[in-house]
């Protein structure tokens, strides 16, 4: 008998978009502004050192830019930067299709929310060329790439209008920065560990990057968005999970055992992580134990992460057989596609 080939979802992935692919849906006479913005952004990236500092050490050991697939471990899949999906939505599908992924979230390498509210004279023209790249990308098959819009919050009445526009467009998906005033920079605090951090690839500030999103948790949370709207649901990109059932436990216990006032919320903070909130994973090993616990099973998404480093691609399969193997059928399901599907309505 013929089985059914399961259905993968994945949760979060990463496209390539080129300015020059922007500023083809942006007016000639608003390219210069474009340019001037970029520039002026990377002027006050002072984390650029770190950057440089870890190309130096890359290529000191003889590493370069990989280009060739190189192993993973088991479970794992490749380092594949330079892998042609990671631009061209023909190749991406392909790999995809390769991988047994049905459909892919995807999100642009490029803030462009960082950048966007510099653009003197056509900034919101700029902003919609920027989405519109993005959708041009997904066109290639708009039921198996579902790609994130961006909106800039620089403005509240411009960003209102974008979202009025990517819903008008059938958008299932928007991005935000993680932090209200990331604009200019990422996280100051986090920039600044960069700085510090003495190790070659930066191996102290990378970890401390998903646990900074502690900060947005609460904000959302604790801050009464999820109170006043019940049916926002919000995604956070590759958090890691044990360290956020340890914030669920210690943010309910200040409201409980501790008697923390949290004025804007009727409720504990774990009850609106668990209707309005949403982690993504890629390989992690203990993900099923998170989900049966303080996280919820239909809390959790799994993603390929194509083409980053940790990605599972070409191996998806084998690394989900890995994870999920003690898994029932009801709790893989909604793991590797049934989550996904409700949240995003596909």
């Amino acid at each position: 008998m013929e089985t059914t080939r399961e259905r993968l979802i994945s949760a979060d992935d990463h496209v390539d978009l080129s300015h020059d692919a922007v500023k083809a849906h942006l007016a000639s006479k608003y390219h210069d502004a474009y340019d001037a913005a970029l520039h002026e952004f990377a002027a006050t990236m002072t984390n650029l050192r770190s950057v440089e500092a870890n190309q130096r050490w890359r290529e000191q050991q003889d590493l370069g830019a990989p280009t060739s697939p190189v192993g993973m471990g088991h479970g794992r899949g490749q380092i594949v930067f330079d892998a042609a999906g990671h631009r061209d939505a023909k190749a991406r599908l392909a790999d995809m299709d390769r991988d047994g992924v049905d459909k892919s979230v995807t999100y642009c390498e490029v803030s462009a929310f960082r950048y966007l509210y510099l653009v003197r004279d056509g900034r919101k023209d700029a902003t919609r060329a920027f989405n519109t790249a993005l959708a041009t990308f997904a066109s290639e098959d708009t039921s198996r790439l579902i790609v994130s819009y961006q909106i800039p919050i620089h403005h509240i009445g411009e960003a209102i209008a974008e979202v009025e526009w990517a819903a008008a467009t059938g958008c299932k998906s928007l991005q935000l920065p993680v932090f209200p005033s990331e604009l200019g920079l990422a996280n100051t605090m986090l920039d600044d560990l960069a700085q510090r951090d003495p190790t070659p690839q930066k191996g102290i500030f990378v970890p401390m990057v998903p646990l900074s999103a502690a900060e947005s948790f609460g904000m959302w949370i604790m801050g009464g968005v999820f109170e006043r709207f019940p049916r926002l649901k919000v995604v956070f990109v590759e958090p890691g999970l044990g360290w956020v059932s340890w914030w669920l436990y210690t943010a309910d216990d200040l409201a409980t055992r501790q008697g923390y006032e949290f004025p804007a919320i009727t409720e504990l903070p774990s009850y609106y992580f668990r209707r309005n909130v949403f982690l993504t994973f890629v390989d992690e090993p203990d993900a099923l134990e998170q989900a049966r616990g303080r996280l919820g099973v239909e809390n959790l998404m799994w993603s390929s992460d194509y083409p980053h480093p940790v990605t599972s691609f070409p191996n998806s399969k084998q690394t989900v057989d890995a994870m999920f193997a003690d898994a029932t059928a009801d709790e893989r399901r909604l793991l590797v596609s049934g989550n996904a599907a409700r949240v995003w309505n596909l």
